[in-house]
């Protein structure tokens, strides 16, 4: 893993644990008042880039369930502003999406924090870390990296998947040295 690689997952694992105990709020994405877990990749996504790579629709609990048939909107969005991972084994920072039924899309989605745990927002709870025990991986269905450059549109660099690091993310390297 490169250095530049283990920065940025580093700087989006202390991001997500800067929501530690934000409690439950569907749809939201406000550090401290309320989050689910999508609200939780989205806050991560502002703290290391600034504003979000697309506006997110309103949407049900029951989005995945309800969902067009072949179709996974939450993975699609990742491959549209994360770096695929698949067949790595989850690092710092890493994005983690499940399905909770196989015929389903993916429904829920988690930073690892690469020593077994995840932090994740969940119904009914604050966002917390636990254990990526059996039960979540064998639900696992994405694993992404958030990316380490981004062009002005907020969006990857086209053709680009290599190191380097996001403008915000070199000044705030720069400024904590």
């Amino acid at each position: 893993m490169s250095a530049m690689r283990r920065d940025i997952g580093v700087a989006a694992l202390g991001e997500a644990r800067l929501w530690l105990g934000t409690p439950y709020r569907h749809q939201a994405s406000l550090r401290g008042v309320g989050c689910d877990c999508l609200g939780l990749l989205r806050g991560i996504w502002r703290g290391l880039y600034g504003a979000e790579p697309e506006p997110v629709p309103p949407y049900a609990a029951t989005w995945a369930e309800s969902a067009a048939p072949g179709t996974d909107p939450l993975t699609a969005a990742a491959a549209r502003h994360l770096m695929p991972a698949a067949g790595a084994t989850p690092g710092p920072g890493d994005v983690l999406l499940f399905a909770f039924r196989r015929h389903l899309p993916a429904h829920h989605c988690a930073i690892a924090t690469g020593d077994g745990a995840m932090i994740h927002a969940h119904d009914h709870a604050a966002v917390t870390e636990v254990a990526l025990t059996a039960w979540w991986r064998r639900h696992l269905t994405g694993l992404f990296r958030f990316p380490e450059e981004l062009v002005a549109t907020g969006g990857l660099a086209p053709g680009t998947r290599k190191e380097g690091h996001s403008h915000r993310h070199r000044e705030r390297s720069e400024a904590t040295q």
